[in-house]
């Protein structure tokens, strides 16, 4: 059983070499790695349940890391910062500590991995390294206020901590309190407030791994098809994922389209206006040659297109782009133009579906004021920043899970 302070457990001026606030993925990772090099750790968490975000994702599953992790998986204004951290703790670390636990898990596409039977034991393994190093807690907790203290050389007490539970000091303070996706499940921006009091710059968040909008003149003809999903490629101003897409009642959702979703919102950092997202509907076949193969059908082009997609997203799609005739009725340069636009239609969103159906968060506390091995602040010593609440962001598949325990490591080691 997991050591609870309770406000009679916890009086004033208790000191702990690492307080950690935020008990979830990265938070307890990096409590479970402090502790277990002799630290004294206590973890800080607002909520009333333990690592919801953990026990939610992949279905309740958890998708918790992929074997395929590499920097080019991830986003950042500091596009090496997690370089470091992702080679001294890898996936195939965490695979070899799951093992050790003795949890079932399977291999999906793409590298992805997820727990055969429930993502309570990921949250169950991590309480359990916890336990091998002593970790204490406070949760539910609510942390009123923050303060560095100076002239601390002889007791080692660099930071008071005023909460609900009780007041505490600590040598090494690690924020992990995450980003603002999911905010039914608590998410808030106080690791961003924390690090703003301490004059350390945020890159302003924004919604990843989100559902795309689109505007309505678009809406009007998909609106309907809501349900609809089709394999696609998709890119804007990055990788191209082949994946699913799905129609939703407000735009464009699926793998496919929360992957892209991340470039184009990171888009708005550069200030130029944003690119389109651009899609491919007929992924792995040269469209002109098979239109240009059937120029001769009397069929209507939204009837031929219904060989390869789904029919009713076959006559939407031709009705958005008044291509209604019968395919032999087009010439042969307006076959090209068609073809042209399946393998590359153009969609400007509108926007996206927001922190609510966000997985992740974009941005976050600027990486050029960490150290990419320790994760601490340069400019405040002892002072940590680990997993969401940073400006790195992972591609859908497991890449967020990992930074996570990547990040988490490293702080532990060093706090």
């Amino acid at each position: 059983m997991v050591r609870t302070l309770t406000p009679a457990a916890s009086p004033s001026g208790h000191h702990f070499d690492v307080v950690i606030i935020g008990a979830g993925a990265a938070g307890m990772m990096c409590a479970a790695t402090a502790g277990q090099r002799g630290r004294s750790v206590l973890l800080v968490d607002h909520a009333t349940r333990l690592a919801e975000k953990i026990r939610i994702s992949g279905g309740g599953r958890c998708n918790f890391t992929n074997r395929r992790v590499g920097p080019e998986n991830y986003l950042s204004l500091n596009p090496h910062f997690v370089r470091s951290a992702l080679s001294r703790y890898t996936a195939r670390d965490f695979i070899d500590l799951v093992r050790r636990h003795g949890i079932d898990f399977h291999e999906r596409n793409w590298g992805q991995l997820f727990c055969d039977d429930s993502a309570q034991q990921i949250i169950d393994m991590l309480r359990a390294e916890c336990e091998d190093g002593a970790v204490q807690w406070a949760m539910p907790a609510t942390v009123h206020q923050i303060s560095r203290l100076y002239d601390t050389a002889a007791s080692g007490e660099r930071f008071a901590i005023e909460t609900d539970r009780g007041h505490f000091t600590a040598s090494s303070l690690v924020i992990a309190s995450g980003g603002l996706a999911i905010p039914k499940i608590g998410a808030t921006p106080f690791g961003y407030r924390i690090a703003e009091q301490f004059g350390i710059s945020v890159v302003a968040p924004r919604p990843a791994l989100v559902p795309l909008t689109l505007p309505p003149e678009t809406l009007e003809r998909l609106a309907p098809l809501a349900g609809i999903s089709l394999e696609v490629e998709a890119h804007c101003r990055g990788p191209v994922f082949r994946e699913a897409a799905l129609v939703t009642h407000r735009g464009l959702s699926g793998p496919a389209i929360l992957q892209v979703s991340s470039y184009w919102q990171a888009q708005a950092y550069d200030g130029d206006e944003r690119d389109p997202v651009h899609i491919d509907l007929l992924p792995g076949i040269d469209a002109e040659a098979w239109l240009l193969e059937h120029a001769h059908d009397k069929a209507l082009l939204a009837n031929l297109l219904a060989e390869r997609l789904p029919r009713r997203f076959a006559h939407a799609w031709c009705e958005l782009h008044g291509w209604t005739k019968p395919v032999n009725q087009f010439r042969h340069a307006e076959l090209r133009t068609i073809a042209a636009s399946l393998a590359d239609w153009p969609l400007t969103p509108s926007g996206t579906q927001g922190y609510a159906k966000a997985e992740v968060t974009l941005g976050g506390v600027d990486t050029r004021a960490l150290s990419s091995k320790t994760m601490e602040a340069r400019s405040v010593p002892g002072l940590y920043f680990i997993g969401e609440v940073v400006d790195v962001t992972g591609h859908l598949g497991g890449y967020n899970f990992q930074w996570a325990w990547s990040s988490g490591f490293a702080c532990g080691l060093a706090a």
